[in-house]
């Protein structure tokens, strides 16, 4: 491969890792901690992530747990969670956050898929726009470099064959977590 074609790489990998991230995100009726990387507690004035002022366990399929090392900080762990998208009541003890995750509906496994696949599509799109971007500047190489029309078809037939190799990766991803998701 071309070290042109390199950054181009590094781009559509990130698209993936992002999408990876977000598909992580969502909830498919069994615990995952990762729902809980994006709520943010106010911990003394600073968000901060809840990993990171408590042990968060999965002591069965569908519950979390979570122990604030700090007692002071379970009502602010509780508004957290509250306030954030994930959807999902907490109850505690006095010691331990429950999260409880009730089994999908049809419904809303039909949902979630559909969510799927529009986060799939999104990133399918960021990547075709990257190979844009691509094409673009091979183009430019012509006038700036003086390379001939061969040299510049074979990039981007690299940068098409690159394209295709990440388009394949999201279609995994999306079908692994539509598989999930609709797994009773």
């Amino acid at each position: 491969m071309d070290d042109r074609l390199s950054k181009y790489e590094n781009k559509m990998q990130k698209s993936l890792d992002n999408l990876s991230g977000e598909y992580a995100a969502i909830r498919a009726g069994r615990a995952n901690p990762h729902i809980l990387d994006r709520v943010m507690v106010d911990y003394y004035g600073t968000p901060t992530p809840v990993a990171q002022v408590g042990n968060i366990a999965i002591p069965e399929a569908r519950i979390i747990t979570i122990t604030p090392w700090d007692k002071s900080m379970m009502k602010a762990i509780i508004k957290a969670i509250e306030t954030s998208d994930i959807g999902i009541n907490p109850g505690n003890d006095g010691n331990t956050i429950r999260l409880v995750f009730p089994e999908l509906s049809e419904e809303r496994r039909k949902e979630l898929s559909k969510d799927v696949k529009k986060k799939g599509e999104e990133c399918k799109v960021a990547i075709r726009n990257i190979r844009r971007d691509g094409n673009d500047e091979v183009k430019k190489l012509t006038k700036t470099e003086d390379m001939s029309e061969d040299s510049v078809k074979d990039l981007q037939d690299q940068l098409q064959k690159l394209t295709d190799k990440y388009i394949k990766k999201v279609d995994e991803a999306a079908a692994a977590k539509e598989k999930e998701i609709m797994t009773v």
